[in-house]
Parts: C-alpha cells; sequence; structure tokens
C-alpha cells in the first residue's frame, strides 16, 4: 500500500473484528486500510449531504416570492431551478468519487495479498441488503415521490414550487445511492482466507445498509416544504418520515437479533 498504516488503525481494526464475534481474525494492515477509508468516506458522506441539504434550502429561500402576487415561476425561479440541477450533478459526482475513493483501497489491498478467497455463491442484494430494507427504500423513495407530484397538481403557488424543488432533490439523492450500491454489490471480494473473506462479507453489508438508510429522504421536506405550519399536507408528510423511521428501527432490533442468535450458534458450535 502506499500509505503507512498507523498501529491506531491496526487497533480499531481489532476491535471492530472482536465487536462481530470475529476475534479469531487477525487485524491485518490491509484490513486496517479498508476499515479506515471507509471511516473516513462516511464521514464525507455524510458531510456532502448536508451541505446539498443547505444549498437546498438556501436556493428555495433565496426565490420565494416577496409577495403572494408574485407566486409564478418567474425568472427567479427559472435560475433556481438551474441551480438546483447543479447541485444535484455535484452530489452524485462526490458521492461517486467518494465510492471510487474506497474501491481504490480496495484494489490496492487486493493486489498484495499472496491469494485470493472468493465465496462458493456471490452474495446477492437479498443477503448483503436485506428485502425488508429494499423494501423501506423503495417505499420512502416512492411515497415521498407520490406526496411531493401530489402537491404539485393539487396545490399552487410556493407549494408547487417546493414540490419542484423536492422532486429534483429527490431524483439526485436516489441516482447518488444507485450509484453507491452498484459499486457496493458488484466490487470484487478482498480476502485470502475463509476468516478475512467472513470480515469483507461483513464490510459489504455495513456499507450497502449504510447507503440504504433514507436519510436524506427525510430531511429534504423538512427545508423545501413546511413553509405554511401544520396544515392537513404538511401533517401528512410528517406521518410519512415517522412511520419510515419507525419502520428502520423495527427492522434494525430485527437484524440485530437474527445476527446475535447466528452469533450464539456459531459460539455453541
Amino acid at each position: 500500500m502506499s500509505r503507512k498504516v498507523r498501529p491506531a488503525e491496526v487497533e480499531i481494526a481489532r476491535l471492530w473484528l472482536a465487536a462481530r464475534g470475529l476475534a479469531d481474525v487477525t487485524p491485518t494492515p490491509g484490513l486496517a486500510a479498508r476499515l479506515t477509508v471507509r471511516r473516513r468516506a462516511r464521514l464525507a458522506a455524510a458531510v456532502l449531504p448536508a451541505a446539498f441539504l443547505v444549498a437546498i434550502a438556501l436556493v428555495y429561500v433565496s426565490a420565494l416570492p416577496i409577495r403572494p402576487s408574485d407566486a409564478g415561476f418567474g425568472a427567479e425561479r427559472g435560475w433556481a431551478l438551474v441551480v438546483l440541477t447543479a447541485l444535484v450533478a455535484g452530489l452524485v459526482l462526490g458521492l461517486a468519487l467518494l465510492g471510487r475513493w474506497v474501491r481504490r483501497v480496495d484494489a490496492q489491498v487486493g493486489a498484495e495479498l499472496p491469494r485470493r478467497a472468493a465465496h462458493s455463491v456471490r452474495p446477492g442484494w437479498r443477503t448483503v441488503i436485506g428485502v425488508p430494507r429494499v423494501v423501506l427504500l423503495v417505499v420512502t423513495y416512492a411515497g415521498a415521490a407520490v406526496l411531493a407530484i401530489a402537491a404539485l397538481i393539487a396545490r399552487d403557488g410556493a407549494a408547487r414550487y417546493a414540490a419542484v424543488i423536492l422532486l429534483i432533490g429527490l431524483g439526485g439523492v436516489a441516482v447518488g445511492a444507485a450509484v453507491q450500491l452498484r459499486h457496493v454489490l458488484s466490487h470484487s471480494v478482498v480476502a485470502d482466507d475463509e476468516g478475512s473473506l467472513r470480515a469483507d462479507f461483513l464490510m459489504r453489508v455495513e456499507d450497502a445498509r449504510e447507503v440504504a438508510t433514507p436519510t436524506v429522504v427525510w430531511s429534504l421536506p423538512v427545508v423545501s416544504v413546511f413553509d405554511s405550519g401544520l396544515d392537513p399536507w404538511n401533517t401528512g408528510w410528517l406521518v410519512f418520515i415517522v412511520l419510515s423511521v419507525v419502520a428502520l428501527m423495527a427492522i434494525t432490533v430485527r437484524d440485530g437479533r437474527i445476527a446475535l442468535a447466528a452469533q450464539r450458534g456459531a459460539d455453541a458450535r
């Protein structure tokens, strides 16, 4: 590898393995490098959407009409939509570059392995992400799109403008998530024995489930919709977001119980 791995990073890798029932796996410098780049990429992947949301809020507010009579789609709003499209493109590009950074480190580590291990059957999306999470992801994006389209059709003035902002932002987030998930599910295995193969699989699972959490979708309406108080329309949005969060919590608890049961079964054997 081009970068020297620090002892602290190896220790973090050891703790990561122990927390996942893989205390018998050696925390190699390669594994430490892979975990380190993932921590940094996830931090950047958290900051990037946050900056995106702030930018959307600024674009939205900058083009709001001063007087109710100016509520149409004027030149200011046309300019705002162009800026928003550029922000969406920047978000997708930024997420793609973060994924490329992770894959480059993985490739460097893989090139130094004396041999390569592989799964007898390549894990698919059902195993890596899980059907409940995929269903939640699809329902969340689809539900947000339906609510935004309904607002665009049924409402007028600033509410319609907010719906357009939301739809463009939602499309960009969806494309960015799809690009990330494609890379996570398709990149090569980096392992040379059974232990590192299990660690590689867990990293893939964590990467995929991190991307599949629709946090930004829940945040988009806050910066582009809730401008008229808690009317029935906005209340519907809040109910939708709360139900989605509760569903994710239930899925997370279920996954934790399944993982705990599997670990206990492995310890008993």
